[in-house]
């Protein structure tokens, strides 16, 4: 239960006690609210043990009468707007000028309450008050989220594109300045590796294109019979000149010609990244085993491999947003982090599932579940 604390500024005792009566049994609760509000009131008799109590409390709430001895309501209401305070402010008094109310709401006041009040009208004030402070509470987690995405894509970019793109530069000005040899032959090795990084990047930019999609794009009018032997298929081709390099042999199993009914990209990112992750951690000489399977509600996808494994710590973030496994094995195998946690976002929406199954050394299998019947986004 969350509470919220409450400051009356008022110099009659029989209002203070009274909204104090009123608010320490009053509970607010909302459809879209998993827990209850309650209220906590504290008393001031005058503006300047109001401020006083601002200062060391921080209320969330503050019930603001105009006429006070010494200071007014209204200096009390500037004084906590000049100093940024987070807090919503209600004036309760009965000389309720227009006046009094411009500058009220000119100074940030959340509400205006004549008095006298009726306990009715306090609650209705307050739960509204209430409503407003939860809905900027989340409004700011929001933007505090999307600006920290932000910077880690920020981050992500400059230096996983920063690394290779310097090295790219310093094998071309090798090659420009002849420093091997006049013949083309002389520059294989640099032109490979410059190849290679030229591919991270292009990964890495396409999982970042994915990422945003994902999160930004509505889901509207996409959604078609998708054979995924074909999608399976155009992965593995996808991939094959790497896994070549790698002498890793892939294998695709059709226990069924499974159709399910969706976005293609969406399939495509499932199957790219897993496919190739699936190559890209595997060791020398090593296998790739997809199966396409179903039952009568669900598709089942499996991709195993026998590669580097993940160990159980690594396991438990695995699907969050740049996170990259990093040991002595990893340390040459280029991404963006980002894969899995794109994987887990395509199979959000489609009220999939998945999991993971991995011996460090031996290898490593994930398993994805899709109701057939789930092309209702969330």
């Amino acid at each position: 239960m969350a509470v919220l604390k409450v400051l009356v500024v008022d110099d009659e005792p029989g209002i203070r006690s009274g909204v104090a009566r009123i608010l320490n049994n009053f509970r607010v609760g909302y459809s879209f609210v998993d827990e209850d509000f309650t209220f906590e009131v504290t008393e001031a008799a005058t503006g300047e043990d109001g401020i006083k109590i601002i200062d060391d409390d921080r209320p969330d709430i503050v019930l603001l009468d105009n006429k006070l001895p010494g200071i007014q309501g209204i200096e009390v209401l500037e004084y906590i707007r000049n100093k940024n305070y987070d807090m919503a402010v209600a004036m309760i008094t009965s000389y309720a000028s227009l006046d009094v109310a411009l500058k009220a709401y000119k100074f940030g006041a959340t509400d205006f309450i004549p008095k006298p009040f009726t306990p009715r009208e306090l609650k209705s004030s307050v739960e509204n008050i209430t409503k407003q402070l939860y809905l900027k509470k989340i409004t700011h987690k929001m933007n505090e989220e999307d600006r920290k995405v932000k910077l880690k894509f920020l981050s992500v970019l400059s230096h996983e594109l920063k690394a290779p793109l310097n090295a790219v530069e310093g094998y071309l000005k090798m090659m420009q300045e002849r420093q091997s040899g006049d013949r083309i032959e002389d520059y294989t090795i640099p032109i490979e590796r410059s190849l290679q990084r030229i591919h991270w990047m292009k990964s890495l930019i396409m999982d970042l294109l994915d990422f945003t999609r994902i999160r930004l794009e509505r889901k509207d009018e996409k959604i078609e019979e998708v054979h995924l032997k074909d999608i399976a298929s155009n992965a593995i081709v996808a991939i094959r000149p790497y896994a070549i390099r790698m002498e890793v042999g892939i294998n695709l199993g059709m226990k069924s010609d499974v159709i399910i009914m969706a976005d293609p990209t969406d399939m495509e990112i499932i199957f790219n990244n897993l496919v190739s992750n699936a190559v890209k951690y595997n060791r020398r000489g090593g296998k790739v085993d997809i199966v396409i399977d179903e039952d009568e509600e669900n598709v089942i996808l499996l991709f195993a491999d026998t590669g580097i494994g993940i160990s159980e710590p690594d396991r438990k973030n695995l699907f969050s947003d740049f996170v990259r496994i990093k040991n002595e094995k990893t340390k040459n195998i280029g991404g963006s982090g980002l894969g899995l946690s794109i994987v887990k976002q395509v199979l959000d929406m489609y009220h999939g599932s998945i999991t993971v199954d991995s011996v460090p050394d031996v290898g490593t299998t994930f398993r994805i579940c899709l109701p057939k019947n789930s092309i209702n986004f969330k």
